[in-house]
Order: C-alpha cells, then sequence, then structure tokens
C-alpha cells in the first residue's frame, strides 16, 4: 500500500459539531459553532473549545468567562452551519434560526432548548496557540432532554442523531460497533 506525505495538518475527524452559545456583560447573546471542541478530563469534568480571536464570540468568552456546548442533531444541521457562517455582529442567529435560548444552573450564557444536551461551563484557562486560542473550561452543569431517558434513568445519548464534522462536511453517526472492552470479553 502506498502511501504520501503532506505538510503537518490536523486530520483528526471527525469531530462533534456543536453549537456554543454565549453572552456578553450586556447580555446580547450569540452562537458559533465549533468543530474543535473535546472532552480533556473527568473529574473535575473539563472541556475544551477553540476559537479564532477575531471571531465575535471570542470576546464574549473573555468578557464573561462562561459559555454553554449544545450538542447539534440531525434536525440542528442547518442552524449549525448558519451559525457558523455568518456572524452576531450582523445578525441575531437565535432569531434568524428560530431558536429559543433559555437559562441552565450556574452560567449566565444562555443554552439553545432546542438542543437535547446543552454543557454549562467556566472558563478556567486561556491558551493562546496561533490562529485559534483554546478556551479550557470546568463544567458547571449539563441539562438533557426527558424523552431520551429509559425508564431506568439511563441517557439515551446515541440515539440523539449527533452529528459530527469531517473536512468541510457534516455527517450524522453511523451504526454502532462494539462497545467499550469488548475486544477482550469472553464469549
Amino acid at each position: 500500500m502506498a502511501k504520501q506525505t503532506w505538510k503537518p495538518g490536523n486530520m483528526l475527524n471527525p469531530v462533534p459539531a456543536v453549537m456554543v452559545s454565549v453572552a456578553d456583560k450586556e447580555g446580547k447573546n450569540n452562537i458559533i459553532t465549533i468543530a474543535w471542541a473535546g472532552t480533556i478530563c473527568t473529574n473535575p469534568p473539563m472541556v475544551s473549545i477553540s476559537v479564532r480571536p477575531e471571531r465575535y464570540s471570542y470576546h464574549m468568552i473573555e468578557e464573561t468567562g462562561e459559555f454553554v456546548i449544545n450538542l447539534t442533531t440531525e434536525e440542528l444541521v442547518k442552524a449549525c452551519d448558519y451559525c457558523g457562517v455568518t456572524s452576531g455582529k450582523d445578525v441575531d442567529k437565535f432569531k434568524e434560526m428560530n431558536l429559543t435560548p433559555f437559562a441552565v444552573e450556574n452560567c449566565k450564557a444562555p443554552a439553545i432548548k432546542e438542543s437535547p444536551v446543552n454543557i454549562a461551563c467556566k472558563v478556567v484557562e486561556k491558551k493562546e496557540l496561533g490562529c485559534h486560542h483554546m478556551f479550557i473550561a470546568e463544567v458547571v452543569s449539563v441539562t438533557v432532554e426527558d424523552e431520551y431517558m429509559n425508564e431506568t434513568g439511563k441517557f439515551l445519548i446515541n440515539e440523539l442523531g449527533l452529528v459530527m464534522y469531517s473536512h468541510g462536511e457534516y455527517f450524522a453517526m453511523g451504526e454502532k460497533l462494539g462497545k467499550f472492552g469488548y475486544s477482550i470479553q469472553k464469549k
């Protein structure tokens, strides 16, 4: 099998496509689409998002130190794309995409009601890495849609129809291939 060597680049794909909702100190809301978001610690629960400093939402995160990661479903993929290609300087993205801001515990930034999972975060550190700055944040609350809870209280996250982003395109999550530890399970 032949392979080519390319210049260094980020080829870690797919990644979750999420809408990050923010607010400034005056309470003006905005949504930015982020593909560079990830889990970085379990205890305490921490995540990171990477944002270009020239983005409209960047100053809001810097100003308040808060944001909400809203998971994107197939029903929200158009809004997700729209929020990534338009600027909050020019339009009210909540209004244009018929999204509903709502309050979550321990965070002044609004969440997106139509998203089935909202992860409220408080920034603990900012790292200036180059064209993007990474906000490292502690998760301060999580809200989940009741309809995705089963009778035993298990959250059925894999039934949400979550959206992934890969090299400029959006994809729905595919079929289940296994579960953690299946490779060493006794038959």
